[in-house]
């Protein structure tokens, strides 16, 4: 069973990132649930959600506590959390940021295999808001192959209507641009 554990803020899409991936899986004829965590509601608060994948049954039904994947919507929850708290040694960190993966593991003195992308920069450009979602599920797609990036299409296509065609553009360019380090 793969589990994925998104961290990311109030109105940024991390709970809307785990539908989707949870979908794209089931789609492939796997299962798959997904499921928030957080506090008052309220934009900008940190939130976690989090997607279990497998090819049986999930019986599980309680937070993911030690991940597979690790997926940082907004860099900067970085500082104010554990991101890596709990992750399995062989887990990855998918992270949302402007800097190099040695710079990244240093600064925050990450020791956890790493995989980075410029997803707001890519937002910006090609959604015009600093939204992260379908760009980190690209990332996250690059990083793990636990989902085909094509079993996304339908379930953007699904939730974001008129605005899927850039979503989609955005969540190939994420897959595309994210730096991956090697196992």
């Amino acid at each position: 069973m793969m589990e994925i554990r998104f961290h990311g803020r109030g109105g940024q899409g991390a709970v809307t990132s785990a539908e989707l991936v949870a979908l794209a899986a089931i789609s492939e004829g796997n299962y798959a649930q997904a499921f928030p965590s957080f506090g008052p509601e309220r934009r900008g608060a940190p939130v976690l959600s989090f997607v279990r994948i497998d090819s049986s049954k999930i019986r599980a039904r309680y937070e993911i506590r030690e991940p597979d994947v690790v997926v940082v919507l907004d860099p900067s929850l970085v500082e104010v959390a554990q991101v890596t708290a709990g992750i399995k040694p062989n887990g990855i960190v998918v992270v949302n940021t402007k800097k190099s993966i040695s710079e990244f593991k240093q600064r925050y003195g990450i020791n956890i295999r790493t995989a980075v992308v410029d997803a707001t920069g890519i937002a910006r450009d090609l959604l015009g808001v600093p939204i992260t979602n379908t760009t980190m599920i690209g990332a996250l797609v690059r990083a793990t192959g636990a989902i085909a990036l094509e079993s996304l299409i339908e379930p953007l296509t699904h939730r974001f209507g008129r605005l899927a065609p850039k979503n989609i553009e955005a969540c190939k360019r994420a897959y595309s641009e994210t730096i991956v380090e090697n196992a």
